[in-house]
């Protein structure tokens, strides 16, 4: 029985940061809910303890349009990149919220929009807040189905993209990848329960991307884990759990390893592969809360 609510649970957590400080804590038996080849040592705290900005989703119905933009202008071509084959929408269908949890939901169903027929629909959000360094927590529960692909991640302010939140109030000024890309985390339906994160830029993007770790996390699909990023000056690492699976700290920071050093923002969406199952109905990425601390 839960008898603590989110809000509560949010105090305690803030709480236990700032006890971190002077109680360091240490569970040898703490360990990734996989195999004993992925057991990983706990991500290290950083001084990121002031909650700067988050969303707990609570209410029902819309989500709050003060903190995100739907983003379902198609790219040119008529398609998002990678062969995708959903439209995103604006719809309650797609995004909502309920019992304190925010829903992206994909649906197998027939749309026509900008000029394009569909099979499938979901969404793609952007936060219409931005940030440089911190920790990223986000308490998740991923779809599942081959052809799934939900995502978690960040883009700079500043990429050029039609359509994007911060393109649209005039900061788009750099091509992907040059403008950077920060994959917190990545799940495919055909390889369930591998999480991976990773990095694009100028020096590895695309089929050439380089910069990327993860490791299989038991139930992904049916129980929340909690995803985090730490992102400082001097390097950036993943963890589930409080398990790190990958870190970026390259020998060499220029613009074209570091475009990391100006604000990004969050984006979450669920994309649906070319490959999706015949049989694929619908399923919901489900969103407890996000925390942004600096």
């Amino acid at each position: 029985m839960q008898l603590l609510t989110k809000n509560t649970t949010l105090y305690f957590a803030t709480m236990g940061t700032l006890l971190f400080f002077t109680f360091p804590i240490f569970d040898s038996n703490k360990t990734v809910n996989s195999s004993s080849e992925n057991k990983r040592k706990k991500s290290n705290q950083t001084t990121f303890d002031t909650l700067v900005w988050s969303d707990e989703f609570e209410g029902k119905g819309a989500i709050n349009s003060e903190k995100w933009f739907h983003q379902t202008k198609l790219p040119p071509g008529g398609s998002w990149w990678g062969g995708l084959i959903q439209h995103y929408t604006n719809r309650e269908d797609n995004t909502f919220l309920k019992d304190g949890h925010l829903y992206l939901v994909a649906k197998k169903e027939k749309l026509s929009d900008q000029g394009e027929v569909k099979e499938y629909t979901s969404a793609r959000l952007n936060s219409k807040f931005t940030f440089t360094y911190g920790r990223v927590e986000i308490r998740a529960k991923l779809p599942k189905g081959k052809g799934t692909w939900p995502a978690i991640w960040m883009l700079n302010k500043n990429i050029n993209e039609d359509g994007a939140y911060w393109e649209n109030k005039g900061f788009g000024t750099t091509v992907w990848p040059y403008c950077g890309e920060i994959d917190i985390l990545e799940h495919w339906g055909k390889n369930q329960n591998f999480i991976q994160s990773g990095l694009h830029n100028a020096s590895s993007y695309g089929d050439k991307v380089i910069n990327i770790g993860g490791h299989y996390v038991e139930n992904v699909s049916d129980q929340f884990h909690i995803y985090s990023l730490e992102w400082s000056k001097e390097k950036i690492v993943f963890s589930v759990d409080g398990i790190e699976h990958y870190t970026y700290k390259p020998y060499k920071k220029d613009t074209d390893t570091w475009p990391y050093d100006t604000p990004y923002y969050l984006i979450l969406n669920v994309a649906i592969e070319a490959d999706i199952d015949p049989q694929f109905v619908e399923s919901a990425m489900e969103v407890d809360y996000i925390r942004v601390f600096q």
